[in-house]
């Protein structure tokens, strides 16, 4: 990794987690150096995360599980993708952190502490599917520009905090009110204060749904701090660079708010299919709201051997951002028949959906096992690349596993 800025006081216990142990001294360390242990940082202990996660980029940070990491129904840390648009923030002294609520279509300007929040508004807990738009990205040809993200970047924890609505009912909500828009504490790349690294927004209706949290708490502890700690908006079932992380200002916008990543092609597809290659003109892009229906095989990995006459038990996840997964289905002859698998409820509405199968194979040799979701409108994952974009979103194709009979 690059040489870094040296991060300040308040995240010393940070530095000393890295190293293994408290810097002695550390106070004194000169302005503008980094420690020799500091200088090649390692990702997995920074974030605790698994040391199979995958690393895509390091400025700013995005990491990614691969599909047999995500078996957990509820996952875990370890095994959560990081997305960043800009540098993790640096000084997040909870004590201090104030959330703002402004905007032209806000009957009032208004200012909470987070003590405020907590003990002012009730608590709710959902589990909510998160993925990034660009999941899928590294398949698109001609490639797309970004991190080139192959399965992993989806996850379902579980997220404590307050509704949205209720903050927003709190200060008072305009006729006019068409959007909310994002502001926080992230940095942008080129450390310009003026800039901001990210901050979009979801319509209004999307904000007042229930499911729709400002949230303090992931699996039952705080957020960790590349998670968004103290505060971050969940909007599960939308692409995740709207569930803003360290969230400090929302904006009750007029119109659909013009945020950074909210204009061009950021977080837009095509309104209509084109030609893969082709140049689309930013005025013939439209915003991804809910995510595509989609599945994953998370276990056995692919590679899997198994010895002829012998069953194999699959499992995995599906979801359909707005809508709920209808039938989930398996196939061991490239797509020309499918049959089904078990298909579980939802815990709640935006949580993904656990499926899973027993196979037999009539023969010795390779197969592909392939997975395909439908949702409740009865649309189904595409079994090889969807349509192809500029940016590389909504890859929902059928996700394989490899396997070998002998």
């Amino acid at each position: 990794m690059k040489r870094r800025s040296f991060v300040k006081k308040s995240v010393m216990t940070s530095m000393a987690t890295v190293l293994g142990s408290e810097i002695v001294f550390g106070t004194k360390l000169p302005n503008g150096y980094i420690p020799l242990g500091m200088q090649d940082v390692d990702p997995f202990i920074l974030f605790q995360k698994d040391k199979r996660m995958t690393v895509l980029n390091s400025k700013p940070w995005n990491i990614e599980a691969k599909a047999h990491l995500l078996d957990d129904k509820i996952t875990p840390n370890k095994y959560m993708f990081i997305r960043n648009n800009g540098l993790i923030p640096e000084n997040m002294d909870v004590r201090g952190w104030t959330l703002t609520i402004d905007g032209e279509s806000a009957k009032q300007n208004k200012t909470y502490t987070f003590k405020e929040l907590k003990s002012k508004f009730e608590h709710h807990s959902y589990q909510l599917t998160l993925e990034c738009g660009g999941n899928g990205r590294s398949e698109f040809d001609p490639p797309a520009k970004g991190n080139q993200w192959t399965v992993g970047a989806v996850s379902c924890a579980q997220w404590t905090g307050i509704r949205l609505k209720d903050v927003l009912q709190d200060v008072g909500i305009k006729d006019d009110a068409v959007y909310i828009g994002y502001h926080a504490a992230d940095i942008h790349l080129s450390r310009d204060p003026k800039k901001e690294a990210i901050s979009r927004g979801v319509p209004i209706t999307k904000a007042l749904q229930d499911e729709t949290l400002l949230a303090f708490q992931m699996n039952g502890e705080d957020i960790p701090l590349a998670h968004g700690y103290p505060l971050r908006l969940v909007a599960g079932g939308w692409p995740a660079s709207v569930s803003g992380k360290w969230i400090e200002r929302i904006s009750i916008r007029n119109k659909v708010h013009d945020g950074a990543k909210m204009m061009g092609s950021a977080y837009r597809v095509p309104c209509n299919p084109v030609a893969p290659g082709e140049k689309v003109n930013d005025q013939d892009m439209c915003i991804i709201e809910s995510m595509p229906v989609k599945s994953l095989i998370t276990y056995p990995k692919t590679g899997a051997m198994l010895k002829k006459g012998e069953e194999l038990r699959i499992r995995g996840h599906a979801w359909a951002g707005e809508l709920e997964v209808a039938k989930t289905e398996y196939s061991i002859d490239f797509g020309s028949t499918w049959r089904d698998c078990l298909l579980d409820k939802p815990v709640n509405r935006l949580a993904w959906q656990h499926f899973s199968a027993a196979i037999s194979f009539p023969k010795k040799g390779y197969y592909e096992v392939w997975a395909r979701a439908t949702d409740s409108q009865r649309v189904s994952q595409p079994m090889l690349l969807p349509g192809w974009n500029p940016k590389g979103y909504l890859n929902n194709a059928c996700h394989r596993i490899a396997v070998k009979i002998v």
